[in-house]
């Protein structure tokens, strides 16, 4: 039986680059960072949480030549998806990123769910941020 979820993976075009933004800009915890040959396993994690952590993955193997180029060509345009993150209060959360440099995509916005802003990690990711409105 599946208990939750423990891993994902958000393809970066530079770990230590990646690893600091989500650390210094977005308030993650570095977590692992292990070479094993050729392959670095580099993953973050909520400071309250210890799961799921977020592996930070240059496009390269299990991935062939070929799906590894698309990934990263796709990162370098923008096209990529990456996590929906959930805040507090999505407006004041934007100021705070926008202070240290952060791109949004899309500004705080009302939605019958609650408020919502898009923004970009340092290799082109899209993020979703919400504010989830209170029903009841």
């Amino acid at each position: 039986m599946i208990t939750n979820v423990s891993l994902v993976t958000v393809y970066v075009l530079d770990q230590d680059k990646a690893r600091d933004f989500y650390v210094n800009v977005l308030g993650f915890e570095a977590s692992m960072d292990v070479t094993m040959g050729e392959f670095r396993w580099v993953t973050v994690k909520h400071p309250d949480h210890p799961e799921p952590e977020i592996t930070l993955m240059v496009p390269g193997p299990p991935l062939d030549d070929e799906a590894a180029a698309f990934v990263r060509r796709q990162l370098e345009k923008g096209g990529m998806g990456g996590l929906g993150l959930r805040v507090d209060d999505c407006r004041k959360t934007a100021a705070e990123f926008k202070a240290k440099g952060v791109e949004f995509v899309q500004e705080p916005e009302d939605r019958p769910y609650g408020v919502e802003a898009v923004f970009r990690d340092n290799s082109g990711n899209w993020l979703v941020m919400v504010e989830p409105k209170m029903y009841g």
